[in-house]
């Protein structure tokens, strides 16, 4: 039985990929600075650490030989975190932190199958200005100048892993994601992303009203529902290529129209309130050139199918909490 250590378990990509290696027979320790927060966890092992403590790192690798890392932690959010500036230190320290004392111990332990999550926030801003955008291709992320401090801490950890896997023989993965949404992510209190917030909006809305829009919602992003993700992911790791690789979508869409595609799924019309607040770039979409020609596939769902999903869920969580 091969042993997995997921690092992030308690969130949401993370606790998904707890579920899709226990199905696929793993031994699965989780580890995260809280439990999940929607769904009880199915990990062999839970450890609730502080992963920025060495000693915690240390802990959770020396009483158990682990076949692979999956490395998901990070102090990360939604636009609403991450580009208001606010919380740029601890963005940059926090998941920095993580991912030092992280890749060092699995080069102490003796882990070399290693899986770190890297961003679409690594692009170039300057690349991302027209909503049309028509995919961001792996090489264009140098010259760097990502959108973000989260941007740059991940394209830092990404070049760290991969120093590690140069000069001590890790065999590392690298995959950019590009927003992954779907059940039992964050929907309220300020770190939840887009499709979460929508849902949340429109479920909680009276038919008629208003719902809030952040800008004039013409700017545009591609969404992946968290199944195809994790398909990515253990695709990916199964391979023999290293990356940096995309995993997103390529169904380009306005805030505007996934707020009505929302409503549709809710069978209820609201209208649309734009406001000022953070918006990021304009526009931003996968380019799956290099996942298909590297794993001879690429994500397929529409996202009217993972939206759907999505909704009911968050529909239930905001009726149960009112």
């Amino acid at each position: 039985m091969k042993k997995a250590l997921v690092c992030g378990a308690g969130g949401f990509i993370g606790g998904h990929l707890v579920k899709r290696l226990k199905a696929e027979g793993y031994w699965v320790r989780g580890v995260d600075i809280k439990s999940h927060e929607y769904c009880q966890t199915v990990a062999d092992d839970f450890i609730v650490g502080d992963l920025r403590e060495q000693s915690v790192c240390r802990r959770i690798t020396s009483d158990v030989k682990f076949d692979e890392l999956y490395q998901l932690a990070a102090d990360m959010g939604g636009a609403g975190y991450i580009f208001t500036g606010e919380h740029d230190a601890c963005v940059m320290h926090n998941s920095a932190t993580i991912n030092l004392n992280l890749v060092e111990e699995a080069k102490n332990t003796g882990i070399k199958k290693v899986f770190y999550s890297s961003s679409a926030c690594i692009y170039p801003e300057g690349i991302q200005m027209d909503p049309d955008n028509s995919g961001l291709p792996e090489a264009s992320a140098y010259p760097a100048c990502p959108d973000s401090e989260y941007g740059w801490e991940k394209l830092f950890s990404e070049r760290l892993y991969l120093s590690y896997a140069r000069n001590y023989g890790m065999d590392v993965h690298i995959a950019r994601f590009h927003n992954i949404f779907g059940p039992e992510g964050t929907w309220d209190g300020g770190k939840e992303k887009a499709p979460a917030a929508i849902c949340r909006k429109v479920a909680a809305a009276a038919p008629g009203g208003e719902i809030e829009i952040w800008g004039d919602g013409l700017q545009t992003r591609t969404f992946l529902y968290i199944d195809e993700c994790l398909e990515g992911i253990r695709r990916l790791m199964e391979s023999g290529f290293s990356g940096p690789v995309n995993i997103g979508s390529d169904e380009l869409v306005s805030i505007n129209d996934l707020a009505r595609r929302v409503m549709g799924i809710a069978n209820k019309s609201v209208s649309l309130k734009h406001i000022k607040g953070p918006l990021g770039v304009r526009g931003r979409s996968s380019d799956n050139t290099l996942i298909q020609k590297k794993l001879g596939w690429r994500p397929s769902w529409p996202l009217a199918k993972g939206l759907e999903l999505t909704y009911r869920w968050i529909e239930a969580q905001v009726r149960n909490k009112g």
